[in-house]
């Protein structure tokens, strides 16, 4: 079963965009953006069970130069807004 998940990152200032770039070249990565806040960095991760999200982080995710920190919050249950529902026709 899928697993999706966000991660958000601590980076050293000033390497948000860098660091963005670097991860979005990964499969797993749905999307990453830049935030304002406790954290620099936020991605959407998708990986088909819990022992690949496991290896993910920690072999890769957490391996991208600058990254200081990392904190995974694990998708229970999705909803999408409207505009991003599949329109039947």
């Amino acid at each position: 079963m899928p697993v999706l998940a966000y991660v958000l990152f601590k980076v050293n200032s000033g390497t948000e965009r860098e660091v963005c770039q670097k991860i979005v070249a990964f499969d797993e990565v749905l999307h990453a953006e830049i935030i304002f806040g406790e954290f620099d960095v936020i991605a959407k991760i998708s990986a088909s069970d819990l022992d690949a999200l496991e290896d993910f982080l920690s072999q890769k995710l957490r391996n991208v130069p600058s990254v200081v920190l990392t904190s995974t919050m694990v998708v229970g249950r999705e909803y999408r807004g409207k505009n991003q529902r599949l329109k039947s026709t």
